[in-house]
């Protein structure tokens, strides 16, 4: 088993008969998916999953697991999601996998959120992995030049055929390349009056528990409040 699908599997543990569960995105969610798919065909497992994608919802149906939007629901019990990293004090970056905007808003109504990762992306303090920075495609080009004119290193994420990408909301993602973070919060704050931002892949003060695939067993960490 390796360390993505050990964390995905043991997260699963966390859900309960009745609740309504948000379904993150990437790699390591996906397992995730699959082993809740597992307990509701098997265990006969009653959710309501509450996806972050197309592709995690398409991947949940296929599984038989019923869904419902988010505005189909009062609230999530719990969300659980990877990350791209998790700093020391459990903050996080999410949005490698083009998902962020509706990742956020599913973790923002959520009582709970679980991140999933392996060993290797917590961090002493975030910026290695790009930040992700979901934005309106008109007026894009005008928020490229901003951040070059901060250091900010951005770069407008393409798909592999060399495309503009598009989000699931119909958004551009530019990712910037800062290397190191010195203050999530200032810097989240400045990014979300940008006209033209949607959103920001800064994930703060929103996690609840992490759970860490490693060579000894999945490690659970309770983020003190």
């Amino acid at each position: 088993m390796n360390l993505k699908q050990m964390a995905g599997i043991e997260a699963a543990k966390y859900v309960k008969d009745g609740m309504i569960v948000g379904l993150g995105t990437g790699s390591t969610a996906k397992f995730m998916v699959d082993e809740i798919g597992r307990r509701v065909k098997e265990e006969g497992l009653s959710v309501t999953g509450v996806t972050t994608s197309k592709e995690t919802e398409h991947q949940a149906l296929a599984l038989g697991i019923p869904l419902k939007g988010i505005d189909e629901v009062p609230f999530v019990d719990l969300t659980i999601d990877g990350a791209d990293e998790i700093s020391e004090d459990f903050q996080g970056i999410k949005g490698g996998g083009a998902a962020l905007l509706f990742e956020k808003i599913v973790a923002t109504y959520s009582k709970k959120c679980i991140w999933i990762v392996d060993e290797s992306k917590l961090v002493k303090k975030l910026g290695k992995f790009p930040l992700p920075i979901e934005v309106v495609p008109y007026g894009s080009q005008q928020l490229v030049r901003l951040f070059k004119e901060k250091d900010f290193a951005p770069v407008l994420r393409r798909t592999a055929t060399g495309e503009t990408l598009v989000t699931d909301g119909g958004h551009y993602i530019i990712d910037l390349h800062l290397d190191e973070i010195a203050d999530p919060i200032a810097l989240g704050s400045y990014l979300d009056q940008l006209v033209g931002v949607v959103e920001h892949g800064l994930f703060l003060n929103i996690v609840s528990t992490v759970i860490i695939g490693g060579e000894n067993g999945p490690k659970t960490i309770h983020v003190p409040k």
